[in-house]
């Protein structure tokens, strides 16, 4: 990609503080966390009640991973000597340290609970230019989209009309699902002047943006670093009726910056679990992350295309980490598919990871997009959006085209969360299961665009029909039959678990035998059902008798009508 000449003097700012902040830093790997003062009986310590409730929602215990590094280790190993701890993680157990002091890390190693220590340090690269380029979005004047818009249209999308559209968001936008409620982790590289941006004026005003943090330089404000994840967040927050509305515009927002655009080192990979643990404790329901690691400025940290196993990369772990935690967790496939590299890039590998990879507004694969599967053979990415002539806004806050999968995916997680919103009692990996089931191949994937292009209104249905089956079990609670209300006015519903498909017969008699009412019906599987019986104003209040055979099995049930 090309630099985009306006803001060169940024990205050479970027470089020459990142050239100046040199520093031998490592990763050390702890054995354990005796000796915790924290307490897993006690989560409020850590977690917040949103964090909690999200486990308890989805039957998620509170484990050892939860509680923060042992704090002694930590004395310890900063005592060492002229050590400075950068951050830590409680996921991995690791802390990222700073020091020269050959003698304290000498020290460090013998510690009994030092499990190892590797050096991740930053050094002056002739890949540094390759790795600035890496977030560089050629921003676009806006050619000529075709507006989708529908006067039924509860949203007036204005120029992102067809990105919504493509996956049916509408739909759940119209049914009143526009993410109240949820709350979106972002992990990107910066965002550049958000606070000020005509585009996120509904989010500021409204305290949508809870908090930001800059896990590179230690700080909050993420307004004067690079503007990829300002565009980023434009794809699901931005909100000016008739020229742009993402697809998410009342979901909650963190902005977290992990990504120091002027080099590429394993330590940005910690700043990412460190963050979405950070992102967990705070409860956030999804994390959306349009990052991604294989290569690096020192090539002896690079990953080959085996350990794009969904295991092996330090960001990938932490992934699975807070999709183990409950989080959805969704990442750009990566823009590597006309590379010699070719393939997805961490934490896209990732199990539970919803990689995106992009399309147009004709649903061609982007050439750039890069390819599955992962290296154990699973299907990546797991589903595509639109990445290649996406509509997104500027610095100004006006509308832009640009290309990447680094745009695919916050369009989708945008709509992911409304969608959860509709479903609030279902888990992250039910939510994921919908998702890939309603895109488009999901009966023939392939490695450019996985199962396709979800679309939501199916996602939905899927997701509500699974509603109604859980609501059948509850009422049955280990039955195969029951009728209900009792007693009943005008109708009653009738929800049963029958053992196969067959042919069945409802039957209501009268005290005196009579027949008064008669209906057959199909039962299409051996799953739970819920049948409706109404129109039954016409009966007398009194006693009747329900008769339900279907072949294999039979009931009598009294009713009585009021």
């Amino acid at each position: 990609m090309k630099c985009i000449t306006p803001l060169l003097l940024f990205f050479f700012a970027f470089l020459i503080k990142d050239v100046q902040g040199q520093s031998s830093k490592y990763i050390i790997v702890l054995k354990d966390k005796q000796h915790n003062p924290f307490s897993l009986n006690h989560p409020g310590q850590y977690l917040s009640a949103k964090s909690v409730e999200r486990r308890r929602r989805q039957q998620i215990a509170i484990d050892s991973t939860d509680l923060p590094v042992t704090p002694a280790y930590l004395d310890s190993i900063k005592n060492a000597g002229e050590v400075a701890i950068i951050n830590t993680s409680k996921w991995l157990n690791q802390a990222l340290i700073q020091t020269d002091d050959a003698s304290a890390l000498e020290k460090i190693n013998q510690f009994s609970f030092v499990r190892s220590s590797a050096k991740v340090s930053p050094r002056i690269s002739s890949r540094r230019e390759h790795e600035t380029r890496k977030y560089e979005l050629p921003v676009m004047p806006l050619k000529r989209i075709q507006k989708v818009q529908d006067e039924n249209d509860a949203l007036d999308y204005g120029n992102m009309s067809a990105q919504v559209k493509i996956h049916e968001g509408d739909f759940l936008h119209n049914m009143g699902f526009r993410g109240e409620g949820m709350t979106i982790a972002m992990l990107d590289a910066g965002y550049y002047h958000y606070d000020t941006n005509p585009a996120f004026d509904s989010i500021r005003l409204n305290n949508q943006i809870l908090g930001t943090w800059d896990f590179v330089d230690n700080k909050a404000d993420v307004s004067e670093e690079h503007y990829h994840g300002m565009v980023c967040l434009s794809t699901i927050a931005a909100n000016r009726p008739g020229l742009l509305v993402g697809t998410a515009p009342k979901a909650n927002f963190y902005l977290f910056r992990t990504e120091d655009v002027g080099v590429e080192y394993p330590t940005e990979e910690q700043n990412w679990v460190v963050a979405a643990e950070k992102a967990d404790s705070l409860g956030v329901d999804l994390i959306t992350s349009s990052l991604g690691y294989n290569t690096f400025s020192n090539p002896v940290y690079d990953y080959t295309y085996e350990e794009m196993d969904g295991q092996t990369a330090i960001i990938t772990r932490g992934a699975e980490m807070a999709a183990q935690k409950g989080i959805f967790v969704t990442n750009s496939a990566g823009n590597s598919g006309q590379d010699s590299w070719h393939y997805i890039i961490a934490p896209a590998d990732g199990e539970h990871v919803l990689a995106i990879g992009a399309v147009n507004y004709s649903k061609d694969a982007a050439p750039f997009s890069s390819y599955g599967p992962a290296a154990d053979g699973r299907t990546k990415p797991n589903v595509a959006s639109v990445g290649w002539g996406t509509v997104i806004a500027d610095t100004y806050g006006n509308p832009s085209t640009t290309n990447g999968t680094s745009l695919a995916n916050p369009n989708l997680a945008g709509l992911i969360a409304c969608l959860w919103q509709a479903f609030p009692e279902f888990t992250n990996a039910a939510i994921f299961d919908a998702v890939q089931r309603s895109a488009d191949k999901f009966n023939t994937p392939d490695d450019r665009v996985g199962f396709g292009i979800p679309n939501m209104r199916i996602a939905y249905e899927i997701l509500d029909r699974l509603r109604q089956r859980k609501d059948v079990e509850r009422i049955l609670n280990n039955d195969w039959l029951k009728v209900y209300p009792v007693p009943f006015y005008q109708s009653f519903n009738i929800v049963l678990n029958p053992s196969q498909p067959s042919k069945a017969t409802l039957s209501l008699y009268n005290v005196l035998g009579q027949k008064v009412y008669n209906r057959s019906i199909m039962i299409e599987s051996a799953t739970p059902v819920r049948i409706s019986v109404s129109d039954l104003a016409y009966l007398s209040p009194g006693i009747y008798w329900l008769s339900y055979p279907d072949g294999k099995q039979s009931r009598v049930v009294r009713l009585v009508k009021q």
